[in-house]
This record gives structure tokens, sequence and C-alpha cells, in this order.
């Protein structure tokens, strides 16, 4: 099944893809929308083109695991995803994936503008690649 995963962001979202084997996240895309109103639909055109038949929602809680706003927003805009694509969404914790992408850019040596446009790429690729392996546990 092709999956594809969303990191949220306000400015940026990063989008990950996975193929039919489910076996590997790869990275795919960023989307620069900061409107809520026309992120959504962005995703689910992206959702179309890669043939995604799962989307993965990045769910940010906070350390302790509740939820507060960001989680929230998460859920409304994963709510509005599922209405527009008619698609399950699943949630998936992301907690520490941004800075675990740093880590892997980090080690890439990656930095500056072209940093700060691959880092919600790769934490896409994280969140699915992590909801992939729980898959197969």
């Amino acid at each position: 099944m092709i999956i594809m995963s969303v990191d949220l962001g306000k400015a940026r979202t990063g989008i990950a893809v996975c193929d039919k084997t489910e076996f590997l996240a790869s990275p795919y895309t960023v989307i620069f929308e900061k409107s809520p109103r026309k992120l959504p639909e962005k995703v689910a055109q992206t959702a179309q083109e890669v043939k995604a038949e799962l989307i993965v929602v990045g769910l940010p809680k906070n350390m302790d695991g509740s939820e507060g706003e960001s989680a929230q927003n998460a859920r409304a805009f994963a709510e509005t995803l599922r209405e527009l694509t008619g698609m399950d969404i699943v949630m998936q914790d992301e907690r520490g994936t941004t800075v675990t992408a740093h880590h892997f850019l980090n080690d890439t040596n990656a930095r500056g503008k072209k940093r700060k446009n691959v880092v919600d790429e790769v934490a896409a690729t994280i969140i699915l690649q992590d909801f992939l392996d729980k898959r197969k546990a």
C-alpha cells in the first residue's frame, strides 16, 4: 500500500511517501503554505499525485504525552483532510522527530537555507518510517 505522511508546519509542511512494499519511507516534497484553509487542499492534491492509499499525520504531543494546541490543530487538519480525500487518516506520535531530523542533517552537513527547506521533509520521513516499523511489529 502506498502510504504518505505529513509533518504539519506553520509555513512549511513536509511530505514523505513509501512504496507499495511499505519497506522504506522516502522524502517527497515540502509544501510552502501558511493558509490553514489552502494547506489541506494542497496536501490532498499531493496525496492524489502519489496515489496514496493511507495518510499518516504527525501528532505533536508534549514530552509528557499530553496534547496541547499544536496537537489539536493537527487533529483538526487530519479531519479536514479526511473529508477532502475520503481516505483513512492515522495520527502518529511525532515527539522528537524534528530533533532527529536535525541530527541527520548535521551528519550530512546540510546548512543554511538548504537545511531549512529539507528539515520538514526529513521529519515527515521519520514519522512515516516509525509508522511502518510499528505496523510490521
